[in-house]
């Protein structure tokens, strides 16, 4: 009888020790995404002091803040030892998943870096859409005929040093800033018009799901390890057995 009582205990360890092992459990509230780019790419955002036009390279995106429907993105190196660039962003559900998680403004154009439009975390059918200053959105809505968003709030373009709290004057600025949409003909129109915000639930599965941090290749990155899972089996198998042995020694 006493081991009875105890199967339903070791289960329960087994079931929370799947459930919270390291290996299946993964920051994703920034939705760190690894994006190699073959060519320089523009950015908006604060950056720092030259990094205006990122090279080609490997970079690393996270969410710095996503408590509001302002978004604060940054841009590191591949080790995440430099913060290049600190980005407001939108979340919009209008824009279709790719592949890739990066889509670009002015793709094609000889002789210009191609300007960032918005990041999709693997996954996502929704991304975050960058916000330009007023004059660059003008000019990229012409080029890429489609709407642009921008503010008007003037924001540090140069930092000498990276933005690394949300607390920061700067982010607090970003946060609060109004942003609109250029449309290709020049007209401003009321983000309502071109942005339409996540579903609430899906915000919120994506806050509190954890999942893979992800690799942007040609692939999807893979899902978590199974082990935990193979062990929650395991434990049951056995718990199953000594049931049985229990209920065999109890006949005898």
């Amino acid at each position: 009888m006493k081991l009875l009582t105890t199967v339903p205990a070791v289960l329960c360890m087994a079931f929370l020790g799947a459930t919270f092992s390291p290996s299946a459990l993964a920051d994703d509230w920034n939705k760190k995404t690894t994006i190699t780019f073959s060519g320089p790419v523009e950015i908006p955002g604060v950056h720092l002091t030259g990094w205006a036009v990122l090279p080609a390279g490997t970079y690393v995106f996270k969410l710095l803040d996503s408590k509001s429907d302002r978004h604060i993105v940054q841009i590191f190196n591949e080790d995440e030892s430099v913060i290049y660039a600190t980005i407001l962003a939108i979340p919009n559900y209008r824009l279709k998943a790719t592949d890739k998680t990066v889509m670009k403004f002015n793709e094609g154009i000889r002789g210009r870096p191609e300007a960032i439009r918005a990041w999709f975390y693997p996954g996502m059918n929704w991304g975050e859409e960058f916000v330009y200053p007023k004059a660059k959105a003008i000019e990229l809505a012409k080029t890429a005929n489609t709407p642009v968003l921008f503010t008007d709030v003037e924001l540090p373009v140069e930092v000498a040093e990276p933005i690394k709290s949300v607390d920061e004057p700067v982010v607090v600025k970003m946060e609060q800033a109004p942003v609109l949409a250029i449309r290709p003909t020049g007209e401003e129109v009321q983000l309502a018009e071109v942005v339409t915000p996540p579903p609430a639930q899906a915000q919120t599965e994506v806050a509190m799901a954890p999942a893979p941090v992800s690799t942007v290749l040609a692939e999807l990155p893979a899902t978590a390890s199974r082990l935990p899972l193979i062990a929650l089996f395991g434990m049951l198998a056995l718990g199953g057995a000594l049931i049985v042995r229990s209920v065999r020694n109890s006949a005898v």
